[in-house]
């Protein structure tokens, strides 16, 4: 994993006019290689997230004896077909600080029969997991210690699992994927209510791999059947740029004046695209998604983003708009604080519950700074100001290894001037290895301490 290293930034950025290469997407890239393992063949993908989150899937799959190995920008997967995986008794399986990986892995173990020691680094070891082990359970599992939320934990995966009917009301793709995944070696036919839509790249990699999986519309949400044990075809992906990475960038630009940016070959899937139409329907920003199209490689959307510096009006945020830019809320709060006007953000709980509770950082950060901001349980609202006095303020920034945090700091110090430090920058590498690459190349200036 990456040394631990911090980040000094006290210089405003300067205007810039660039086109970006953002990098690969991390929910499609973790996805795209632990379905690759279970399919028959060897399946090929490219332009795939060199990040630690991605790094530490490969190598959990490697010690369940798959064979993964990268021949030029390709990498190759060996997959032996549904439960192939292999286990002994002294396996453990490190999975840093990937609550994608935690939580899609338990139900690929799920359906496997062996024990598996899951474990993190202290990030994830703090972070829930019994929304996934209660159904997980359902099917037929057994997790050790029992009653046991957090990991490190043991999954013993069941031989004989059962089909189920889950009601889904988290809005939680990560919840939602890691049973769609136990569904695939379950006989029968498996559902899932899915309640509070969240974002579909399951389905639809699930779909190109020829699962039996079907999705309907309802009145509320969707329902997915899945019938499971059915053989999976090798498969050839490319993985598009990640919005969620891209906001970072969307916001500086914003926040610059006379910027402008221009990012092609961006994944624009409906259930990853919140933080850009709110901006743009509520926050009247300038910002244009252009040549729309489907991928032939990946089967998402995609297009190019062309972003100049806004004033942004004041932001209202439904519930339920909220799981659609469930990862953009600590950039979306630095831009509603840095401009005139109350914005409210509501529905979102589930921040609270990712790598840090992102809602009560933020809030710690923007009171520093002195922006006023009020928060509840499931909403956060935002007093913004056109100007913020930064005369002999410093800010000492502990991002408790929260990527977004991290990031969202970094933009805050860039478009402000103040003197902020960030600890623990390394984990901006679980996500975007090339942050820093990128905002030096729009000029920014970021020392390293």
């Amino acid at each position: 994993m990456s040394k631990n290293f911090s980040v000094l930034i006290n210089k405003k950025i300067k205007k810039f006019n660039k086109t970006v290469k953002i990098p690969s997407d991390k929910s499609c890239s973790i996805r795209s290689v632990l379905f690759a393992s279970q399919c028959i063949g060897i399946s090929n993908i490219k332009n795939l997230l060199e990040s630690d989150d991605v790094k530490v899937c490969i190598n959990a799959l490697k010690a369940l004896k798959v064979k993964i190995y990268k021949k030029k920008d390709i990498y190759k997967i060996y997959g032996n077909g549904l439960g192939s995986l292999k286990s002994n008794k002294k396996i453990k399986i490190f999975l840093g600080n990937s609550g994608t990986t935690a939580r899609i892995l338990s139900g690929l173990l799920a359906t496997h029969p062996g024990k598996f020691y899951l474990y993190g680094d202290k990030s994830l070891n703090k972070r829930d997991m019994s929304r996934v082990f209660e159904p997980l359970k359902k099917i037929g599992a057994s997790f050790y210690p029992k009653e046991k939320k957090t990991l490190p934990i043991t999954i013993e995966g069941t031989t004989m699992p059962l089909a189920q009917n889950h009601v889904e009301n988290l809005g939680s793709a990560q919840v939602k994927s890691s049973l769609l995944t136990a569904f695939l070696n379950t006989p029968g036919s498996s559902t899932i209510e899915e309640k509070k839509i969240s974002r579909n790249h399951t389905e639809i990699l699930l779909k190109k791999i020829s699962a039996d999986i079907k999705v309907k519309k309802l009145k509320k949400g969707n329902l997915i059947s899945l019938v499971g044990q059915k053989n999976l075809k090798a498969f050839n992906y490319k993985v598009d740029s990640d919005p969620s990475s891209a906001a970072f960038l969307i916001a500086l630009t914003l926040l610059t004046p006379n910027a402008k940016l221009t990012i092609h070959n961006c994944l624009c899937n409906e259930s990853r695209i919140g933080f850009y139409k709110i901006l743009i329907n509520k926050g009247k920003a300038n910002i244009k998604i252009k040549n729309l199209r489907k991928s032939p490689e990946s089967g998402e959307l995609v297009g190019s983003i062309i972003v100049k510096s806004s004033s942004i009006k004041p932001i209202n945020c439904p519930k339920q708009l909220a799981p659609s830019l469930i990862d953009e809320f600590p950039i979306l709060f630095v831009i509603a604080a840095l401009n005139k006007g109350t914005s409210s953000f509501q529905g979102i709980n589930e921040i609270t519950k990712k790598e840090s509770n992102r809602m009560e950082e933020m809030r710690k950060i923007l009171i520093q700074c002195g922006i006023h901001c009020k928060t509840t349980k499931d909403k956060m609202t935002i007093y913004g100001k056109n100007k913020i006095n930064i005369k002999n303020k410093s800010i000492l920034v502990k991002t408790k290894n929260d990527h977004r945090i991290c990031m969202s700091s970094a933009i805050l110090g860039l478009v402000t001037g103040m003197k902020i430090k960030i600890k623990n920058f390394e984990t901006v590498n679980t996500s975007f290895p090339s942050f820093m690459k990128l905002i030096r190349s729009l000029g920014g200036k970021i020392e390293v301490k």
